[in-house]
């Protein structure tokens, strides 16, 4: 079994881990103060939970028309520029009096640009490290992921009680400024992982064969719906509790770090397979309970507990990449993160509308009953597929091609 120190040994595989960690933690405070500042200036919780996730709504045209640049881009140059472009514009959603429908389409642009960056970053990995290697180092990324918004969240809160939300957009600037400095330095320079023209219609045609296989897309559904409807759930912190929103969301990163640490290195192969459907329904679980409004100490460890199912992610993630060759590695796992971040915003936006008719904590109960409803959907639509392990075998032997499955 891949060990973590054979990854740290891995040239490139620390740097692009220190890269991913800056930009969750921009991501994270950022994003808080953005949505602390939308709702001290509306107190509307349905364009809080937007200004905190809405811009995800840009990645499903950023996944359809621009997302076979994510295979094309020499990944380092990239990364940088996609870093320092957020700097940029987390730096002018800080101006004062800047207009709402400005906000929102600074979050629009952010999120095109974060459409290819997923694909950059996860091709980037897929170079990175062999094959075997991959489940756990794209588990190391998501726990550092988790850790690094366990500490953005409470250093968020913080600098939200002793700077304003303005400053603290600057401060996430800031990080996503280092997050550029940091890929210049630490990766590699290396050639495009494809050749050929940037288009829309190149990235139609291999998100249409990726696509076409029936296994493929409800791998793709079950990564994206009920992830991005517990994510709308998390949208309502803010409007649910004002004061404690930075707790709230600490003990969700807590949970999906112990999630993804045991996912990446103590389950066997059985448990991997089996395992994503009881762990999605683990994620929906603790939102019925916030709904009766517990002690805060309460909320935070159902929280914790349920946050352990994102870890389903990572095991569907894993049986995705058995079915697409490596040459569209970047493209295919771009699409996964695109179409993720847009149902987070689409989950967003409906649990904020709901929210707008009906206390928080209701809002994120029935959202978490709409999960559980597709997870399981999902689940017998799945059971119904079947194939002998040869036929993903033929699948990996096959880089000029994606098959029908």
């Amino acid at each position: 079994m891949p060990t973590y120190q054979e990854l740290r040994r891995t040239p490139e595989f620390t740097p692009l881990v220190l890269v991913c960690a800056l930009q969750a933690a921009a991501t994270t405070v950022s994003g808080l103060a953005l949505a602390t500042l939308v709702y001290a200036a509306t107190a509307s919780p349905l364009l809080a939970a937007l200004s905190m996730f809405g811009g995800s709504f840009a990645q499903v045209a950023g996944a359809a028309a621009l997302m076979s640049a994510a295979d094309r881009l020499a990944p380092r140059a990239a990364t940088a520029a996609l870093a320092l472009g957020f700097a940029v514009s987390t730096a002018l959603l800080a101006a004062p009096g800047l207009p709402l429908v400005a906000v929102f389409a600074v979050l629009l642009c952010q999120g095109l640009a974060a459409s290819v960056g997923g694909g950059v970053r996860f091709g980037l990995l897929g170079e990175i490290l062999p094959r075997e290697h991959r489940l756990l180092g794209r588990s190391v990324l998501n726990m550092s992921a988790g850790g690094v918004q366990i500490c953005g969240f409470a250093v968020g809160a913080a600098l939200l009680g002793v700077l304003t939300p303005r400053g603290t957009l600057l401060a996430g600037a800031f990080l996503y400024a280092a997050a550029a400095a940091a890929a210049l330095r630490g990766l590699g320079r290396r050639a495009p992982r494809a050749t050929g023209r940037l288009s829309a219609g190149a990235t139609w045609r291999v998100n249409s064969l990726l696509w076409a296989s029936r296994s493929r897309r409800l791998l793709y559904l079950g990564l994206w719906v009920p992830n991005g409807l517990i994510v709308g759930c998390e949208s309502l912190f803010v409007p649910y509790a004002p004061g404690h929103a930075g707790q709230l969301f600490a003990a969700s990163a807590v949970g999906m770090l112990a999630g993804d640490t045991v996912a990446g290195r103590l389950l066997g192969a059985r448990l991997r397979r089996r395992l994503p459907v009881p762990l999605l329904l683990l994620l929906a679980a603790p939102y019925p309970l916030l709904a009766s409004r517990p002690p805060l100490p309460a909320a935070v460890a159902a929280l914790a507990v349920g946050s352990f199912g994102y870890a389903a992610s990572l095991l569907q993630q894993e049986q995705l990449m058995a079915l697409v060759p490596d040459g569209l590695m970047g493209q295919a796992l771009g699409l996964h993160s695109s179409g993720m971040l847009a149902c987070q915003g689409l989950g967003a936006a409906l649990a904020g509308a709901v929210a707008q008719r009906v206390p928080a904590g209701t809002a994120m109960a029935v959202i978490a009953a709409a999960s559980v409803a597709v997870t399981l959907a999902l689940a017998a639509g799945s059971g119904r597929i079947r194939g002998p392990r040869r036929r993903v075998e033929r699948r990996r032997r096959a880089p000029q091609r994606v098959s029908e499955g």
